[in-house]
């Protein structure tokens, strides 16, 4: 995957620049909806080279960096962390966006002590993808053992939600992006999109959220609608 495109800027909703980074991989790979953890490598330092050309990228232009790689912050070597840190100080850059599984949420703490050390405020980011806990488990696998919105928003800023799915409809979709807006500063909504994971998006529920649950948040500047995996402008291919 070294063909990806990893470096873009969002300009609508939170301007930020935003950097897809390599580590090594996610640890729970068990969700049955992704294929995002096969952008990894065991080679620490092919994966220090390939993230410092990406972070070389960074202008600063808005103040706020998002980083996301196919797994949580702590699969990150130490280089490349130290480079983001370094990057953050060249760059003034005052937001520093990460992504976190909750299995790995006891390292949250330390990462916003080490940034804020710098004058930098760190904002992270969980893959909630439902917060009906019952088909989170048993149909996506997400892995988090926590049924409370409250209790996983106490530890984190923002969420991501995945719709599209068998099983979904208007109603679930809808109360899923209002918990969200109800506990997190933001949430990043995901239109499930064809992969090489086990379960697939289902064409009648992807049509109805397009129809009738977008539209309500299209507007909103807490709500990120990403029809396409790619609409970050990072992820996809050059020839794609």
């Amino acid at each position: 995957m070294d063909d990806l495109i990893r470096y873009s800027v969002i300009t609508e909703k939170n301007p930020r620049e935003i950097v897809l980074l390599r580590g090594t991989g996610c640890r729970w790979r068990r969700c049955r909806f992704c294929d995002y953890h096969l952008d990894f490598s065991r080679d620490t330092a092919a994966n220090t080279a390939l993230n410092l050309a990406v972070l070389a990228q960074v202008t600063g232009q808005y103040g706020r960096l998002e980083v996301i790689n196919s797994g949580s912050f702590v699969d990150l070597d130490p280089s490349t962390m130290d480079e983001i840190e370094r990057v953050c100080a060249e760059k003034h850059i005052h937001t520093l966006h990460f992504e976190c599984h909750w299995r790995d949420r006891d390292a949250i703490d330390a990462l916003r002590a080490r940034f804020a050390a710098r004058g930098v405020t760190v904002r992270i980011k969980i893959g909630v993808e439902s917060f009906d806990a019952d088909y989170r488990e048993t149909v996506l696998v997400k892995g988090i053992d926590e049924r409370d919105p409250a209790k996983i928003a106490a530890l984190f800023d923002e969420c991501c939600l995945l719709v599209g799915l068998c099983g979904q409809t208007a109603d679930s979709m809808i109360r899923d992006i209002e918990t969200g807006l109800a506990h997190f500063d933001r949430v990043c909504v995901n239109l499930m999109t064809p992969n090489s994971a086990p379960l697939q998006p289902d064409d009648a529920v992807c049509a109805c959220f397009v129809r009738e649950v977008a539209p309500r948040w299209a507007n909103d500047p807490r709500v990120d609608l990403l029809l396409h995996n790619t609409d970050f402008g990072v992820g996809g291919t050059e020839h794609a």
